[in-house]
């Protein structure tokens, strides 16, 4: 293995020996002690920087590459923050309908009341904006549609391949947030179009 290695015989043993001999050191072990706990304490929000100020603040002074060590060594991660992208604009002036299902969501019938929502995806491009139409009976997604901008078009492409999919009859209730979208001219042209 030494010679696979490029490492004399001597430097090895020599390693191994230093390595078994090495005294625990106490300082060593407070500080992953304290990494813990800081973590814990931040609710695993601090990286290897704020780590860094937080051990030098407790008197522990060392470096961010340190510091990183010393929170692989504990078992501790950074975790992130979603981002958070508003979907939902209830401040337009354009005409909204009556909430016709006031929070009563058992349905009787299929293809009787659709619910809808937009949802955001973020993508190493952007945001990504996925519109979803769903059948309230079935539970199931009956239509949806795609896009890197969040435009009237989106919402009416997805009601539109759920109406092309299901065929749903006069009458239907279209739920949805009430958002600039859903309010728009054009999606309200589509519903009453199709005697939604």
């Amino acid at each position: 293995m030494c010679q696979v290695l490029g490492v004399s015989r001597n430097c090895y043993y020599s390693y191994q020996k230093r390595q078994r001999d090495k005294p625990e050191d106490p300082v060593h072990k407070e500080m992953v002690d304290w990494v813990r706990r800081i973590a814990e304490s931040s609710n695993y929000s601090y990286g290897s920087r704020r780590m860094k100020r937080a051990l030098g603040a407790l008197g522990y002074p060392v470096s961010r590459q340190k510091a990183r060590l010393l929170m692989q060594e504990a078992g501790v991660q950074a975790r992130s923050k979603k981002k958070f992208k508003n979907t939902t604009n209830s401040n337009h002036k354009h005409p909204v309908f009556d909430n016709l299902l006031n929070r009563e969501f058992n349905v009787e019938k299929k293809d009787q009341v659709y619910v809808s929502d937009i949802t955001y995806i973020w993508t190493q491009e952007g945001w990504l904006y996925l519109a979803v139409v769903i059948n309230l009976y079935s539970r199931r997604i009956v239509g949806w549609s795609m896009s890197s901008r969040m435009k009237a078009r989106m919402v009416c492409d997805a009601l539109k391949m759920a109406m092309w999919q299901r065929k749903p009859a006069a009458g239907l209730i279209h739920h949805s947030d009430r958002g600039v979208q859903y309010a728009s001219l054009e999606f309200r042209q589509l519903l009453d179009d199709n005697e939604f």
